[in-house]
């Protein structure tokens, strides 16, 4: 059986990757083990001050950014975004949230842990992780680049903490975070989210509708997308 392998490039304090998430769960409600999510992380906002303090100064600063994310929500009922955001709670960085999940992440891949075979993506661990991430900065307001908050979460979906730090204290982590970095750089991702299918022939960027993503899946199992590259 032919499976389409999907690319997920995300930021964690991206907005259009928290309206994405949803989309990406109901591709895989639809079309079951014939997708494959490979979830990766982009570096969007690396040092998240700097970024929105020299991109919105001409545009209220904080308080203009608070703006818009809120009247982004405004289109997407089932995301909530916290009438403060960035304005109480201000995260630094991105990076370490990512790199919590990719610990997480490590966890799952391990031979050891005792999980045959590949876990289902919405099973997973670091998907649930990753979600409750977005939900805690999105529709909390709270700072998921502080890492009491990320063993909060870990709490939240069951897992021990210092079993996470344990990965984190390795460099397992960052040296999975830094192959994410890396192979977006190859591919030239440059946003949050993007798509990446057909061995990365077919990319989708931004605010892309579930049916967009719906037809190219179809289109790709239609086919055989190994057949048909170009050798022009």
């Amino acid at each position: 059986m032919s499976v389409v392998t999907i690319q997920f490039h995300t930021d964690l304090l991206c907005i259009w990757a928290y309206v994405a998430e949803r989309r990406v769960s109901e591709l895989v409600q639809a079309f079951g083990d014939k997708i494959e999510i490979d979830p990766r992380f982009c570096s969007v906002f690396p040092d998240a001050h700097s970024k929105i303090e020299q991109n919105w100064k001409d545009r209220g600063g904080y308080e203009g950014f608070n703006r818009h994310l809120n009247e982004v929500a405004a289109k997407f009922p089932h995301v909530t975004v916290h009438d403060r955001l960035w304005l109480d709670t201000r995260p630094r960085t991105s990076a370490s949230a990512h790199m919590f999940v990719k610990a997480i992440e490590a966890i799952e891949k391990d031979p050891q842990s005792g999980d045959s075979g590949t876990i289902p993506y919405l099973d997973r661990l670091s998907t649930r992780a990753a979600s409750a991430l977005r939900i805690a900065f999105f529709a909390q307001a709270r700072d998921i680049s502080d890492w009491h908050v990320h063993r909060d979460i870990a709490s939240q979906i069951g897992m021990d903490y210092d079993t996470i730090q344990d990965r984190i204290l390795s460099s397992e982590a960052v040296a999975a975070l830094a192959a994410d970095m890396n192979q977006a750089q190859a591919q030239g991702i440059t946003g949050s989210p993007t798509f990446v299918m057909n061995g990365g022939r077919q990319r989708l960027f931004g605010n892309v509708g579930y049916r967009l993503l719906e037809a190219n899946v179809q289109e790709f199992l239609r086919s055989d997308p190994g057949g048909e590259a170009s050798w022009c």
